[in-house]
Parts: C-alpha cells; sequence; structure tokens
C-alpha cells in the first residue's frame, strides 16, 4: 500500500503527458495541413482561405454553430458547395479518429 500514492502520481503523469502529445500533434497537423487556408491563428484571413470563403474558427458565435461530432465529420469528409466544388478537402485518408479529435479540440481552443 505504500506505492499507491506513487502508482497514482506516475499514471497521472503519463496520461498528462499523452494530453500534451496529442495536442502538439494537433497543431503541427494544423500547421502543416490547415493553417494555408484558415490561417495559423484559425481567422481565415489568407488568400486561400478568402477564395474558399472559410471561416472565422475564432468566432464562439460561429462555433456555437457545429457540434464536435460535425467538425470531425467535415475534417474527415471535406466540404463540396451547392456547385459540385470542392471547398475544403477531405482528410479521413490521412487522420486517425485520434487525431481528428484532436483538431476538433484544436479549433475549439481557437475560440476567443
Amino acid at each position: 500500500m505504500k506505492y499507491l500514492p506513487l502508482t497514482a502520481s506516475l499514471v497521472s503523469l503519463l496520461i498528462a503527458g499523452a494530453a500534451t502529445a496529442r495536442a502538439a500533434d494537433a497543431k503541427d497537423n494544423w500547421a502543416k495541413n490547415c493553417a494555408a487556408c484558415h490561417g495559423a491563428d484559425g481567422t481565415g484571413h489568407t488568400k486561400a482561405g478568402r477564395m474558399a470563403r472559410v471561416k472565422n474558427m475564432t468566432a464562439a458565435a460561429y462555433q456555437q454553430t457545429f457540434t464536435d461530432a460535425q467538425a470531425a465529420h467535415q475534417i474527415k469528409a471535406g466540404l463540396v458547395d451547392g456547385t459540385g466544388k470542392e471547398r475544403m478537402r477531405a482528410f479521413g485518408d490521412k487522420f486517425t479518429d485520434d487525431e481528428v479529435n484532436a483538431l476538433v479540440a484544436y479549433v475549439r481552443s481557437l475560440q476567443k
């Protein structure tokens, strides 16, 4: 029983480390795959973002218009407008479910 507090502390550190690694991976995935359109800060103030009419991911009002499940689906499936033009590439073949969920959490963290 003397080792229980030590074991609990080690488990807590491992869980915290895994969460930090996922956050770092999400930030890296965002920078490599999303920032060209959505901007590094999520505002969409890029040439590609203006052309694709991306939404400002930092706006609380916009973030309230979708659920985490909807965001995950859009990351996986992409977005095609009413004319059949691709507005956002699908990433379902590139990211695991965990990576998609981490990206959704990252998008939520952009809200101001």
